[in-house]
């Protein structure tokens, strides 16, 4: 992995969820806020699509190596205790969205150089957490991916002011 010495193997203690709203659109931001109180960030697999190069006379189909497709949906899930700050996240991400500006997040890792970069963007509503018995209770935010950045150089995401 890009920005870990070998043999470094690297825990999830530590971690942090942040994101920012672009000042210039296209544009990665240089400032990121972090989102307190998550519990997990879903990965993104990227599978492989592939393109039928076959021809009439091919007796065994012939492959290309198509896009990477990241299926589009990506979860983050957030202990109750977030429920302010993360209203806040997507309300100014719905109004960068009619600006024409995105939001970005990012996925900051301790010992790592670089960060995981995803354009993503929320839905408008808190959904209702799953309850169950003996249990913390915390709701599950679904993202659409816009577009999967990975890794860039990281920026370590700061306290909301």
């Amino acid at each position: 992995m890009a920005g870990v010495a070998a043999g470094t193997d690297l825990t999830t203690l530590g971690v942090k969820f942040g994101y920012a709203v672009e000042t210039t659109a296209g544009t990665k931001p240089t400032a990121f806020t972090q989102l307190k109180r998550c519990r997990s960030v879903g990965g993104i697999d990227l599978s492989q699509e592939k393109i039928d190069l076959s021809c009439l006379e091919d007796q065994v189909t012939k492959y290309g190596k198509g896009r990477q497709d990241t299926g589009g949906d990506w979860s983050v899930k957030f202990l109750t205790g977030a429920v302010a700050q993360v209203k806040a996240m997507m309300s100014a991400a719905n109004t960068a969205y009619l600006a024409g500006k995105n939001t970005w997040f990012e996925v900051w890792v301790p010992g790592l150089s670089d960060a995981f970069y995803v354009v993503a963007q929320p839905g408008t509503k808190i959904p209702l957490p799953e309850v169950g018995d003996n249990a913390a209770l915390e709701f599950s935010l679904s993202l659409t991916i816009q577009e999967y950045k990975g890794l860039d150089t990281a920026i370590e995401p700061a306290a909301a002011a």
